[in-house]
């Protein structure tokens, strides 16, 4: 596949590198089955089954600060498994793929045992890992982390809904933000540390400090955060008073900024450049089955990459195409021809992009890649 696109800064330079010989590790995936798995959003799909209606109409159902943060809800009224995925990977050297748990409403490791019966690595991608969903401020946390072991070999890690956003318009995950550094919440976590596991944190990026704050507390857990810490509204208008301006833009900017820099400290953080492409991010949604071209992408995501890549560092960032959530705004192929142009025109080589779309997500999450 060869990767093409306009520099991040607008101009009009333009170059181009051939990813065919990459060994992609798509580290940020999703899998569900609406009807027949029990998902936080399955009710919609469920009742869409027996009473059709437009997705248009059906989706005004839904709580405004749902639309806003999913774009398009189509993905999230069907199923979405290896097949739908080989289908968006298209001509792009996806080898294997780490699932992340997403929104499973009943037993956690369950989803690890649903993902792990999944027919991957026939004609799909191989899975790789298993990212599974597990809350450290649980009683019960040591023996769920048990059960997805059990469930599978390739759990490797967890990630807990922390995601809290002061703006009431933006979807928010958790009831409220401090989750990251209650006293339940760190009682549990070293018992990542016991058997081994990461953490993977997802937050909004008024959150970052938080992060920052559990690194420095336990530096014997991997962690990796996703999605550059998501700053809502950083390109455009959500919720109802969150990037409405530029200059409520360039403050989002500036403290995600300030507060990555901070994260970044930390040597047993790592950062996905994943998600970048999510609704909630600002990005306008273009009319159902079209793309955002890629020039624009690079564009916004830009600067955003080339800080990542100052603070991080080639050896911490990973690369995850966070699909299907992200697929109102890209194709699969964008997502990666945005993110590897990104970081080449902020000074990444071909080593470099090596390891962000596979080498650095086979360490981090140990992942045995001798085949």
């Amino acid at each position: 596949m060869t990767i093409a696109g306009s520099n991040a800064s607008g101009g009009d330079g333009t170059h181009s590198m051939d990813l065919t010989d990459f060994d992609i590790i798509d580290a940020h995936m999703h899998q569900w089955d609406p009807h027949g798995t029990p998902r936080e959003f399955s009710k919609l799909a469920r009742l869409m089954r027996y009473l059709p209606l437009p997705v248009d109409i059906a989706s005004k159902l839904a709580p405004r600060a749902d639309r806003e943060f999913v774009g398009d809800p189509t993905a999230y009224l069907h199923p979405y498994l290896p097949a739908d995925y080989r289908a968006d990977r298209g001509g792009s050297p996806v080898e294997s793929v780490v699932h992340i748990e997403v929104q499973w409403a009943g037993w956690q490791p369950d989803e690890t045992r649903w993902v792990a019966s999944l027919p991957f690595g026939v004609d799909t991608p191989a899975l790789a890992c298993i990212v599974g969903s597990a809350d450290p401020s649980a009683a019960d946390f040591g023996a769920v982390l048990d059960a997805h072991q059990s469930a599978s070999p390739l759990f490797h890690g967890v990630r807990s809904m922390v995601a809290h956003h002061p703006d009431r318009g933006v979807k928010s995950f958790a009831a409220h933000d401090g989750v990251l550094t209650s006293p339940a919440f760190l009682n549990g976590f070293g018992q990542l540390a016991q058997r081994g596991l990461s953490y993977d944190a997802w937050v909004y990026s008024g959150q970052l400090p938080e992060v920052t704050a559990l690194a420095e507390r336990f530096p014997e857990v991997p962690i990796v955060l996703d999605h550059l810490g998501t700053p809502a509204g950083i390109f455009g208008p959500v919720g109802k008073d969150t990037g409405h301006t530029a200059r409520q833009r360039e403050v989002l900017f500036h403290r995600w900024r300030d507060d990555l820099t901070d994260l970044a400290a930390q040597p047993n953080v790592v950062a996905k450049v994943s998600g970048l492409m999510m609704p909630v991010l600002g990005h306008p949604v273009p009319p159902r089955g079209m793309v955002t071209p890629v020039p624009e992408l690079i564009s916004r995501v830009g600067p955003l990459l080339a800080h990542a890549l100052a603070v991080f560092g080639a050896d911490r960032l990973i690369w995850g195409s966070n699909f299907p959530i992200d697929k109102p705004i890209t194709s699969l192929g964008g997502a990666v021809e945005a993110v590897a142009t990104g970081l080449s025109d902020a000074g990444a080589d071909r080593d470099d992009l090596r390891k962000v779309f596979g080498g650095n997500a086979a360490r981090v999450y140990r992942i045995d890649t001798a085949d």
